[in-house]
């Protein structure tokens, strides 16, 4: 869809600025919404969040791909803000990879990342692991391969806190080598590690779960980094907000005392009530 290929050209844009920007967490079309009239630049939905949402499930890979596909949708259709998605291992081998990437492309998103660790976790293994170098360049070059639409970005990921520098550094140029748009960093401590990573590719970089020296926007965008993320405050709040109210409900609370609800304003203004009632009056009361 043009709508589509528009917010990707959006998101590109953004990987070739000079500037590091923060996508808004988002988890389901109000949120997303929220995001766009706030002003946002991008947004993302973490498989992490996206498990929570859609199945109140921790991250351990039992989301499925149409499961997260249907999810992103829903957000998609919800506005025009490019859409960053995390698509975990691809759910499978490269050839899985091919078929996560072509669901994602008809969702809507405008760029998705696809990750090195093995997953679903191992039996047996005390902790996460990569797969092989080679198996993830295959990875990366069959999403590459898959993609219909030449604006969506691919983003290949890899996770520091699982693997060292030396090691890392290997793995993004294979994967930049490989054809990906985009390096995907995760567990970035120091700045000496992220100086480290930035002179081996040329391609915009991604960084999440990265420690607190390294939440300078400045800094970041002097190493190449176009998109930093913030974790999900926003989908944990909202847990947060809906736990409150319906304890303080159970334990006898008035609704009216209960403070932290949205006005009746800005609920019209996020579902976009004003079209609705505009296309009631033209479409089922104009008599014809």
């Amino acid at each position: 869809m043009s709508r589509w290929s528009t917010r990707r050209a959006r998101f590109r844009s953004l990987l070739e600025g000079s500037a590091c920007v923060h996508p808004a967490s988002v988890f389901d079309p109000l949120s997303a919404r929220i995001a766009e009239d706030l002003g946002f630049e991008s947004s993302m939905l973490a498989g992490s969040i996206a498990s929570l949402t859609v199945l109140g499930a921790p991250d351990l890979i039992v989301l499925t791909l149409t499961e997260l596909a249907e999810q992103t949708l829903r957000i998609s259709r919800a506005g025009e803000l490019p859409l960053l998605v995390d698509a975990d291992h691809g759910f499978g081998n490269a050839l899985n990879v091919m078929r996560t990437v072509e669901e994602l492309e008809n969702a809507g998103v405008s760029a998705l990342s696809i990750e090195d660790t093995l997953l679903p976790q191992a039996y047996g293994s005390a902790k996460p692991q990569l797969i092989s170098l080679e198996e993830g360049v295959g990875k990366m070059r069959a999403a590459v391969a898959a993609r219909r639409d030449p604006s969506l970005v691919i983003a290949g990921r890899t996770h520091l806190g699982i693997t060292d520098v030396d090691d890392a550094v290997r793995r993004i140029s294979a994967y930049a080598a490989a054809g990906v748009d985009a390096i995907f960093l995760v567990g970035v401590k120091t700045r000496d590690d992220l100086a480290a990573l930035t002179a081996t590719v040329d391609v915009p970089l991604i960084l999440g779960g990265h420690a607190p020296e390294l939440q300078d926007r400045d800094y970041l965008a002097s190493q190449g980094v176009r998109v930093a993320l913030q974790g999900h405050k926003p989908f944990m709040a909202a847990v947060q907000g809906v736990y409150d109210t319906l304890r303080a409900l159970k334990e006898g609370a008035v609704p009216a005392d209960i403070d932290g609800a949205v006005s009746g304003d800005l609920l019209n203004t996020l579902t976009r009530n004003s079209e609705y009632a505009q296309a009631t009056l033209e479409y089922l009361q104009s008599g014809g």
